[in-house]
């Protein structure tokens, strides 16, 4: 599910702004990108996002906020260290060109803060501030979560009419096909005396495999338990039950299909198969 979510205070002596992002995928899958002074804390952030989010992939950045007359450090050291690579490489290759200063301010850690020398602040800091980015994010992602049950409660519902329209064809089906039996069996057999108890017991056998009423039963079930799942308002993950239910509805419909010798039936067991696709792809991203 898709969200986003922010929040910005103190860690340490520093003015940190922490985003979150989350976009659509069947695991948790973090991204976490945060400044030298926070990532000893990536681990902490780590699992606090693992606790909050049970699917999507989850972007994690932190930026320090730099006030306007922030002083700036040089590191010496380092400046001196680059100025001789430098040089290194233009007598070694004969490379042109000077070496100023302002090639060398572009590598990494060669200019910091004055706050960035400091304590990077503390892990309780860290997680108070991830925990409101949290909060921002579940309210985006509970919005979306409104709507995308909006829309498969209109996809259950088409899966169910279709359903019901197997349920209410399937006895004349079944007694269509006792009597073709019968009337194959007769002209099979025509002129040799047979049992015709043994005979109608065996025809109604032969029938009731192909009866639907089970599968029917269950699927309906199924359907029952996915809604209710829907609306059930706890505050837990519900997409792995939601692909369980959708997974034994396709199991349904299947053994539906192999027993339906009837057109206008089979017609809607794959109307009932695509939807179930289509509920599925959704299914997948929701958590």
């Amino acid at each position: 599910m898709t969200g986003f979510g922010a929040a910005a205070g103190p860690i340490g002596s520093q003015q940190v702004t922490l985003e979150l992002r989350t976009v659509n995928h069947r695991f948790f899958n973090p991204s976490i990108k945060l400044p030298g002074a926070l990532s000893q804390w990536e681990g902490e952030l780590r699992e606090q996002l693992r606790k909050g989010v049970a699917r999507g992939h989850v972007t994690a950045t932190a930026r320090i906020e730099r006030a306007a007359n922030e002083v700036q450090a040089i590191d010496e050291q380092k400046v001196a260290r680059y100025a001789e690579l430098l040089r290194g490489l233009q007598q070694r290759h004969q490379l042109d060109g000077p070496v100023d200063l302002a090639t060398i301010l572009r590598f990494p850690d060669v200019i910091a803060s004055g706050q960035d020398q400091e304590g990077a602040g503390t892990a309780a800091e860290v997680q108070k501030l991830a925990g409101e980015a949290l909060a921002a994010l579940t309210r985006m992602r509970e919005v979306e979560g409104a709507r995308l049950a909006t829309l498969l409660e209109e996809r259950i519902a088409t899966v169910e009419a279709a359903l019901g329209r197997i349920a209410q064809r399937a006895p004349a089906r079944l007694v269509a096909e006792r009597e073709r039996l019968s009337k194959a069996v007769k002209e099979l057999t025509e002129g040799v005396d047979l049992d015709q108890q043994r005979l109608a017991q065996e025809i109604a056998l032969l029938a009731d495999r192909l009866d639907v009423s089970e599968e029917v039963d269950r699927f309906r079930s199924h359907v029952s338990a996915f809604r209710e799942t829907l609306v059930s308002g706890k505050k837990e993950p519900v997409g792995k039950r939601l692909g369980f239910l959708l997974q034994e509805m396709l199991r349904e419909a299947n053994t539906t299909g192999s027993k339906s010798k009837d057109a206008a039936m089979l017609h809607d067991v794959v109307a009932v198969k695509e939807e179930l696709e289509r509920i599925a792809e959704q299914v997948e991203n929701i958590e």
